[in-house]
């Protein structure tokens, strides 16, 4: 039996109607708060460094790793390669390359200067782009569907699934041989999944239209059941469980295609974002290490290190490579936006701190630095954007 430590859970709940509330209010009075901000702020208020109010524990964990494995099946979902395919997904790709040359040659100066241990956690923990903590905040300020929005998506889809590669491929005790197979024999189990449902899709299409406003909800809880399955398939294999929640959402996107129904898309939002998303990043804000972030003085050198590093190694390449097709205030909306990370940058500490790789001083301040980027860098990016933009833009997408 799991002990449930009902208070903790009535407080995390609380924060979550807290944050919506909060961000409600301010957007009727013309005020931009991305709801997962608050969140993180207000998982670090009632978590055991501040009110004391909360502490992690099996339950909340459990809750935790669901919202995430929902926040990365919407990142998979939100990805529509007919609109990323082409130039998007082109510069996308040679920005989280030039990313990758960056922080490790960054990371290799760290390490010379006894600053860090491995600058190749470091440096795959610099590369990530959080792409599925932008996309509720994209949607809310009407991004998604813009030119610009392609741009980010294809950028933060790279950058999202790219460091997923590397702790799949390199950051793992397994072999680099060995993690490769697996990785193929997962990749060849989701195609043979996708080409199953896309010959059978059709058949049972009509059967999921018509339960979408009954109480079996059975598109719903297929989806659902896609994802754990996804996610099982992953753990069982070695690999990271994002991966199966990302290959989940992309699975689901390709049978939808032409078929897309704004009201189970809102069953989708609402199960995720209403109730499992704010879980992760609550508790991401709750286990923050505050007492160590505030105690160490090198730790505290490091976050706006750290901070100023997520925006150089990400944001850079924005910065070079999209002039062509870019004004200057949308290329800086667009590396603020790059440089949000946080989900990708715990995996890789916590496995960095588990096998030795990196002092637990670094690691807190790697996360803390996540945080704060995911608190002030979409702000940034909205605020350059609503300064860029005079009048509506048309919707597009490269090609």
């Amino acid at each position: 039996m799991i002990e449930v430590d009902s208070y903790a859970f009535i407080a995390i709940v609380g924060a979550a109607g807290g944050a919506a509330l909060i961000t409600a209010v301010s957007a009727s009075r013309g005020l931009v708060v991305p709801v997962v901000v608050l969140e993180v702020i207000l998982g670090v208020i009632i978590g055991p460094d501040v009110l004391d109010w909360a502490h992690g524990d099996n339950f909340t964990r459990f809750f935790s790793q669901l919202g995430l494995g929902m926040l990365f099946f919407f990142a998979g979902y939100e990805i529509d390669f007919g609109r990323i395919r082409g130039e998007p997904l082109k510069l996308g790709g040679l920005g989280w390359l030039m990313s990758l040359a960056l922080a490790f040659s960054i990371g290799g100066v760290l390490v010379a200067l006894g600053a860090v241990k491995s600058d190749l956690y470091v440096g795959a923990a610099l590369t990530t782009t959080a792409i599925g903590t932008l996309i509720p905040i994209l949607g809310d300020a009407g991004e998604l569907r813009t030119r610009f929005g392609s741009l980010i998506l294809a950028a933060g889809a790279v950058g999202e699934f790219g460091p997923i590669l590397l702790v799949t491929l390199l950051l793992s005790a397994d072999s680099p041989l060995h993690n490769a197979l697996v990785l193929i024999a997962f990749v060849g189990l989701a195609v043979g999944v996708a080409a199953v449902a896309l010959r059978t899709f059709h058949r049972a299409w009509s059967l999921f239209t018509l339960t979408l406003e009954s109480s079996s909800q059975l598109a719903v809880r297929m989806v659902v059941l896609l994802v754990f399955l996804f996610a099982l398939a992953a753990s069982e294999l070695g690999l990271d469980v994002l991966l199966g929640g990302f290959v989940a959402g992309m699975i689901v996107r390709l049978l939808l295609r032409g078929r897309e129904v704004e009201v189970f898309e809102s069953k989708l939002v609402a199960l995720a974002y209403g109730f499992l998303v704010p879980f992760f990043f609550i508790t991401s804000g709750m286990n923050l290490d505050v007492t160590t972030l505030f105690n160490e003085g090198s730790a505290q050198r490091k976050v706006p290190l750290f901070l100023a590093l997520f925006l150089v190694v990400r944001g850079l390449p924005a910065l070079l490579l999209y002039r062509q097709i870019l004004e200057a205030k949308e290329r800086f909306a667009l590396a603020a936006f790059s440089a949000t990370g946080l989900p990708m940058v715990v995996a890789i500490t916590t496995i960095a701190t588990e096998e030795g790789h990196m002092l637990r001083s670094t690691a807190v301040a790697l996360v803390s630095a996540a945080v704060l980027s995911t608190v002030a860098f979409p702000i940034l990016g909205l605020w350059l954007r609503s300064e860029y933009r005079g009048a509506a833009e048309p919707e597009a997408a490269l090609s």
